[in-house]
């Protein structure tokens, strides 16, 4: 099937051909013409679903969402990331942004973005991808996962209703893009895939556009949608937040297993790709859980997807631990290099040696990098300029 945004697909008349009505099945099909399976719920999250707490009508920065599944008694399950969130009439999905208002799952964020900014891309941070250029970045409230040491839980565990926000449709992005001089959007900050539908149809209008899209993720999401998403982005940092299932749910309150699925289809569908890991003490600092990730990343994945090792500080609900030692994030960068990921980099330390890029092949200094001041001494056409060896990388 022809991949359609949600506004032709409504306009086509063909909502019952996917949107079917079912008492309480385990499959279904999705926006995208799809069969799909879906979880049995949000199991992991106590309390999750706000009962009742769904406003009465939709507003203007609603729109219905692209892919779920309506049940015979009104209720919906929401089929863009794993939590399967099977809501009632008035009831409010784990991310804050879904609601089901009359037996119909509408996005409270389209259109109304809680926070805007133009960065360096290296903020997101993407080492690889069109260094020295901004990315117009933008975030709707709300979040899939309920992380402790969570930094923007300002925005990420807030209803859409309960901040104050921009208005900002699709086009508009686009236009004000052109405006800043970014050379791409990073959707970031709260979770992008909790404001699927927003994301998607800007990312779409800017590729028409030729500007770039960013994904930055806790990668928590279903495999329809994100496959879908990835015909119209360019880029990602996949936050991968531990290598144990029980961590995850534990730390993040989610799932491992579908965030690694995430990042294996980035890697097939060749979306430019790079990993973030947060080593926070007392959690996942382990060495051998370390050592798994970075051997499932070399077999998965290949050594050229850059990893970024970040400094914990205290935050939110983990407001009491001391900051990751500096020891140990340099220890973690020898390992992950000596395991044969090529490029390993050290965030949140200033001056460290992991802040800057180097040829994997003859180690030359590729990209100098102090704060947020980038030069390029060592690069020549996306190669290096010493060896001639190809960096991984999206240059131009």
């Amino acid at each position: 099937m022809k991949q359609i945004t949600r506004r032709e697909f409504l306009a086509a008349g063909m909502t019952s051909a996917v949107l079917l009505c079912f008492p309480g099945p385990s499959a279904g099909f999705d926006l995208w013409g799809k069969k799909t399976r879906w979880a049995a719920g949000p199991a992991d999250i106590t309390g999750s679903v706000f009962k009742n707490s769904a406003p009465k009508n939709p507003w203007k920065w609603s729109v219905e969402a692209f892919d779920y599944i309506k049940h015979a008694d009104r209720s919906v399950t929401c089929a863009i990331c794993p939590h399967g969130c099977r809501l009632l009439p008035g009831d409010r999905g784990l991310c804050r942004s879904r609601v089901n208002i009359d037996g119909v799952l509408y996005s409270l964020v389209y259109g109304n973005p809680c926070s805007i900014n133009v960065d360096p891309v290296e903020k997101k941070p993407l080492f690889h991808f069109l260094p020295q250029t901004t990315a117009f970045s933008i975030a709707g409230a709300g979040c899939n996962f309920r992380c402790l040491n969570c930094q923007n839980w300002e925005i990420s565990q807030a209803a859409p209703e309960a901040l104050r926000h921009y208005e900002l449709f699709p086009d508009g992005v686009v236009q004000a893009v052109g405006q800043s001089g970014a050379a791409s959007i990073a959707y970031t900050y709260s979770e992008a895939i909790t404001f699927f539908e927003y994301m998607y149809d800007t990312a779409r209008l800017a590729r028409k556009q030729g500007i770039k899209s960013l994904l930055i993720s806790n990668g928590y999401i279903s495999r329809n949608p994100l496959s879908a998403l990835c015909d119209v982005i360019d880029g990602a940092n996949i936050n991968l937040k531990s290598f144990d299932d029980a961590l995850y749910r534990k730390l993040n309150g989610g799932r491992l297993a579908p965030v690694l699925d995430t990042l294996e289809t980035l890697h097939r569908q060749g979306v430019h790709l790079e990993v973030t890991h947060l080593v926070v003490p007392g959690y996942t600092d382990d060495t051998a859980l370390f050592r798994r990730m970075c051997a499932w990343i070399l077999e998965a994945l290949g050594p050229d997807h850059p990893l970024h090792l970040l400094r914990f500080f205290p935050q939110y609900r983990l407001n009491r631990l001391a900051p990751t030692p500096v020891e140990t994030l340099t220890r973690f960068r020898n390992l992950a290099r000596c395991a044969g990921i090529r490029y390993v980099y050290v965030g949140n330390v200033p001056d460290h040696e992991g802040v800057h890029t180097r040829c994997h092949n003859c180690n030359h200094m590729l990209i100098f990098r102090r704060g947020y001041n980038v030069t390029l001494p060592g690069m020549e056409n996306g190669r290096c300029a010493a060896c001639g060896t190809a960096i991984p990388g999206v240059w131009t």
